[in-house]
């Protein structure tokens, strides 16, 4: 079956028997959509009607249907995972229990919740559904009647292919009977809603929790939809925080997400530097949604608005969703934390398409870090996989060697006092010249860096000679020097500051503020993952830093494989 990147799927079951379908359908959706999968509901729609064109219509957003969504997403994170689900909800809405009202044409059913197409962020190229043929003879006008019924929702690609799902889904033990489908809100208790609804966190890596707590509030929301985005400070103590997105990156996945699900809601941004932000101020807030793990935050902001003379917000409860594929050191629920550090190791950014001047073999690996992150016991292990290690603090050591080129040229710049009584140069007294001194310290850079930058590409040459397949290149300044010229890839060691500075005392035995001070005379962790192909961190265990490691050189051998079978001249 052809592989589509965008789909939609249209649920047609009754909404008690939905929850027993999810998984089966999303099992067989995957098999046919490759990257977006937006979600239709519409319990009872009949496609085979012999009475017209079905046409969409208004639902109520009931408790089933919330449970629903949360099913839905849990089940896509464990059988679909590589699938962006969205649950759509422009056809949710409360309706007024008036019959007669203007809004419903006097039917009791609101009028089109479609006026026109509604254009998503990827325009759907097939459409799916659970609808279950009556007869294998019915397909034709199913289908036809599947692809006008979507074209009147959404926007879609011309030439809109159509896939029923039912015939690979396993039968139900428990069969729908007659006469329930159109009557499956009245058995469930409707959701109260309100005007405004507010909900707070960090949305980094938008996953299957993220959504479902976004939809449930789209759900219980009838006009705003206030989202506040944890910034600066209170991303201080987030496990990896040099791998989230940026607060724009962020927010601009937010907006297209929740457009896409409701776009009737207005909605709000703020970034969040303390835990309150405008939720124990904003008058017009109803109600914050919540999961069991943030319960207290959500009394926490009630406490405040009370002491400011609002009133407080319902709160309203999410599940957590379990994350079935967590490991031991991960968190047992779905978590931005979790999908970070299953990046660790992985190729986070393409390596610039500017190397083609370096020679594929043997492949070079910058690997750079702050000091204490372990970048050195990192590379030790790789040595072990296989590769050279190429140590420039060493090579930094040897360009000082009497006779050497840097050697001459420090004396002269830095004075002839600096000479020891072996004629070397002493290394501690030029530190206390240049220490705090920019400008002294980047003549002294400008005279070693390009001596140590040449002994490495020597290093390389001779592991060329040697037939050697990948050389690490240990480097502090790797990124400072401007060394990424010379290697493929860029590897960064990530930890945590005041980790490293407990590193840094008790492995040099100097005081606080000196390790402190030698941190921030570095690049930032920041600013180094920001020029990553790779990061690795060594927070853990050794067991945990040595998978990370291993599947680092794993997935560098299948890139260096594919690289050099892309250089080949074509048979």
């Amino acid at each position: 079956m052809s592989m589509f990147s965008t789909g939609i799927l249209v649920l047609t079951s009754p909404l008690h028997t939905l929850p027993l379908r999810i998984a089966p359908v999303l099992s067989s959706a995957a098999q046919v959509v490759e990257r977006t999968l937006y979600v239709h509901l519409h319990p009872g729609l009949n496609l085979g009607a012999g009475g017209g064109q079905p046409r969409p219509v208004f639902i109520q957003p009931v408790v089933d249907l919330s449970s629903l969504i949360t099913g839905l997403y849990s089940n896509a994170a464990y059988v679909c995972g590589h699938l962006d689900v969205r649950v759509l909800l422009t056809n949710v809405r409360a309706q007024p229990n008036n019959a007669s009202s203007p809004e419903t044409g006097g039917t009791g059913v609101a009028c089109n919740p479609f006026p026109s197409p509604q254009p998503l962020s990827h325009s759907p190229e097939v459409v799916l559904t659970d609808f279950a043929l009556q007869d294998p003879g019915q397909f034709p006008l199913v289908a036809q009647c599947l692809q006008k019924y979507t074209g009147h929702c959404y926007v879609c690609t011309p030439g809109l292919a159509s896939v029923l799902l039912h015939p690979q889904l396993q039968k139900l033990e428990e069969e729908v009977e007659e006469g329930q489908k159109d009557d499956w809100d009245s058995r469930s208790e409707r959701m109260e809603t309100y005007s405004d609804v507010v909900v707070g966190g960090t949305f980094d890596r938008l996953h299957g929790a993220h959504k479902t707590l976004l939809n449930i509030s789209c759900l219980l929301a009838n006009k705003r939809f206030l989202i506040g985005v944890c910034d600066q400070e209170l991303l201080k103590k987030k496990v990896l925080r040099e791998l989230i997105e940026p607060y724009a990156l962020r927010v601009q996945r937010l907006q297209e997400f929740l457009q896409d699900v409701k776009p009737s809601l207005q909605y709000e941004f703020v970034p969040l530097s303390e835990p309150f932000g405008p939720s124990v101020i904003d008058a017009q807030l109803q109600c914050i949604v919540v999961s069991e793990e943030t319960r207290r935050g959500g009394e926490a902001v009630n406490k405040k608005r009370l002491e400011n003379g609002v009133p407080g917000l319902v709160l309203h409860e999410i599940q957590l969703l379990k994350d079935a594929h967590h490991t031991e050191m991960e968190e047992e629920k779905i978590s931005s934390s979790s999908l970070r550090s299953r990046l660790l190791g992985t190729l986070l950014t393409d390596p610039k398409q500017n190397k083609s001047h370096l020679p594929l073999v043997p492949y070079v690996i910058g690997l750079t870090g702050g000091s204490g992150s372990g970048k050195s016991s990192i590379a030790q292990q790789l040595e072990a996989l296989g590769a050279v290690r190429i140590d420039s603090d060493q090579l930094g050591h040897e360009t000082y060697r009497p006779g050497e080129v840097a050697y001459n040229r420090v004396l002269e710049e830095f004075g002839s006092d600096l000479i020891n009584e072996d004629k070397t140069i002493n290394r501690r007294a030029l530190g206390r010249k240049v220490f705090g001194n920019k400008e002294r310290l980047k003549a002294l850079t400008d005279i070693v860096w390009p001596e140590i930058a040449l002994l490495v590409k020597e290093r390389i040459q001779q592991a060329r000679e040697e037939g050697k397949q990948v050389c690490v290149v240990d480097a502090a300044v790797l990124l400072e020097a401007g060394w990424t010229d010379i290697v493929h890839e860029v590897w960064v060691a990530v930890i945590p500051e005041e980790e490293a500075v407990s590193r840094i005392m008790v492995r040099d035995g100097v005081s606080q503020e000196d390790a402190v001070r030698r941190l921030q005379s570095q690049w930032p962790n920041t600013q180094q993952v920001e020029q990553a192909n790779v990061v690795l961190c060594t927070l853990w265990e050794p067991e945990i830093t040595q998978k990370q490691v291993r599947k680092a050189w794993d997935l560098l051998q299948k890139r260096i494989q594919q690289s050099r079978e892309g250089a080949k001249p074509p048979s």
